[in-house]
């Protein structure tokens, strides 16, 4: 089983920067995403990468504000954020599993999952 730990989260102003970090302990699976949930919202995928090739894909709305990293040293993934808008403002969360293609945003994809994160922006 995998173990995810998400640390990082916090209260940023608008335009400013947070980086989450997500260590890894146990099987190591080929995909690692960064999903977020604002209250009464669905979850929804915001980066993920492969672990073999280290590709990376983002939800249009991060796109060219947030970057998602692995360190396959210490098994840690981090999610870089910056330009942050209020309606970043979300529980932030580490996956891992066996995804291909456009599946990295379902969440039903993933096998595990961290506690999650607070990230608030105002």
């Amino acid at each position: 089983d995998v173990q995810l730990v998400e640390s990082g989260g916090g209260s940023a102003l608008a335009g400013g920067s947070v980086r989450l970090s997500c260590a890894a302990s146990g099987y190591t699976f080929n995909t690692y995403s960064w999903f977020r949930q604002a209250p009464g919202q669905e979850r929804e995928g915001v980066a993920r990468i492969a672990t073999g090739s280290g590709s990376t894909r983002y939800v249009d709305t991060v796109k060219g504000r947030f970057t998602i990293s692995q360190d396959n040293t210490n098994n840690s993934v981090y999610l870089q954020m910056n330009s942050l808008k209020p309606e970043d403002t979300a529980m932030y969360y580490c996956a891992a599993g066996w995804v291909y293609g456009g599946l990295w945003l379902r969440p039903s994809a993933y096998n595990s999952w961290g506690q999650g994160t607070q990230v608030t922006v105002s």
